[in-house]
């Protein structure tokens, strides 16, 4: 299993630049980052730098999407990072939650994505690719350039779109339960359109904070850190609600059932510890959809994820312990994965 770092792109820029080398030489695979340019700084100017000074990381956004840029920007700022540093990137993609929403308009529909995934996939391996009427090429991107595009879905026809027609699959929640229903529906879908299930390549990201013991002390103060990723996750499951309703045979209550406290949701705390619209959010959720406690606690969870069929566990960093996480998980958790 491939472990990555999911950071946000707050300044000062060297600081993240210092964590994704400390990443690397600790043994992640894969450095991410936010996408909402908004609430952060530009990514793909830091990816730059971060690719410079790093020998194997693979960098990409958790994760974009299709309206921010046009899909030929997307396509083209990928290709040239793979041309300058070879294939060292991922292209994360959804619908658009805080970049879109954050700007005052609504994230794209599922249609808009699967073509999205389609074109920069297709431009920026070289391909020639029709967009709203136009051909368009990019004459300069090198034979055996490759970007693989990864799906983040939590919806049944989000799932079915990601098993049709993405690389990879991004769940961001760790319970074993629902991954394991997720990953079947995508795996389905994949076998549906005549696609090897097996060449989807499943990432997990999640908050991951490491306790040195699992006093009730010290795994409270690990879920008051990453509780506000219950409220991240919820902004999504409150979408499906919306859609397929309260008690859908489409979406498990496992999901949905967490949010019936929520009251909205205020982007300029997105991601971070501390949000003040996360109260709602139960501590069985944090201990279901993160990681929290001693390296051995969350190497059972980990051995669990894999069994199920997840390549990458993805560190959601953001609490007051970042560079303590990435060199416990140096010590002690990735190499009892290899």
């Amino acid at each position: 299993m491939d472990i990555g770092l999911v950071l946000q792109s707050d300044p000062p820029a060297q600081l993240l630049i210092d964590r994704m080398k400390r990443a690397e030489a600790a043994g992640f695979t894969h450095g991410w980052t936010f996408d909402s340019v908004v609430l952060w700084q530009e990514p793909f100017v830091i990816y730059s730098r971060i690719l410079a000074e790093t020998e194997r990381l693979v960098v990409g956004p958790m994760v974009t999407n299709p309206a921010t840029r046009t899909w030929e920007v997307t396509a083209s700022l990928f290709a040239t990072l793979n041309d300058m540093y070879g294939n060292r990137t991922v292209c994360g993609i959804g619908r658009g939650d805080s970049a879109q929403r954050v700007a005052g308009r609504r994230p794209a529909t599922l249609a808009r994505l699967g073509e999205a995934i389609h074109a920069i996939r297709d431009l920026a391996e070289g391909r020639t690719v029709e967009i709203d009427g136009t051909d368009m090429h990019i004459p300069w991107v090198k034979e055996g350039a490759r970007l693989p595009v990864w799906m983040g879905a939590y919806g049944p026809k989000a799932l079915h779109l990601t098993g049709q027609a993405a690389d990879g699959f991004i769940l961001q929640l760790a319970d074993p339960y629902l991954t394991e229903w997720m990953v079947k529906a995508v795996r389905d879908a994949a076998a549906e359109a005549g696609r090897d299930p097996a060449s989807v390549t499943v990432c997990v990201a999640a908050p991951a904070y490491v306790t040195a013991d699992d006093s009730p002390e010290a795994l409270a103060h690990a879920r008051e850190q990453c509780r506000w990723f219950g409220g991240m996750v919820g902004n999504h499951v409150a979408d499906l609600v919306s859609r397929y309703g309260e008690h859908s045979a489409m979406v498990p209550e496992e999901l949905t059932a967490y949010i019936k406290d929520r009251h909205g949701y205020d982007y300029s705390h997105h991601g971070r510890a501390g949000n003040p619209d996360t109260a709602f959010v139960p501590d069985e959720i944090v201990d279901r959809f993160c990681l929290i406690g001693t390296p051995e606690r969350q190497l059972a969870k980990l051995e669990q994820l894999r069994s199920l069929g997840v390549d990458q566990f993805a560190v959601y960093a953001m609490h007051d312990a970042i560079e303590p996480t990435i060199d416990a998980y140096g010590k002690s958790i990735i190499p009892a994965l290899s």
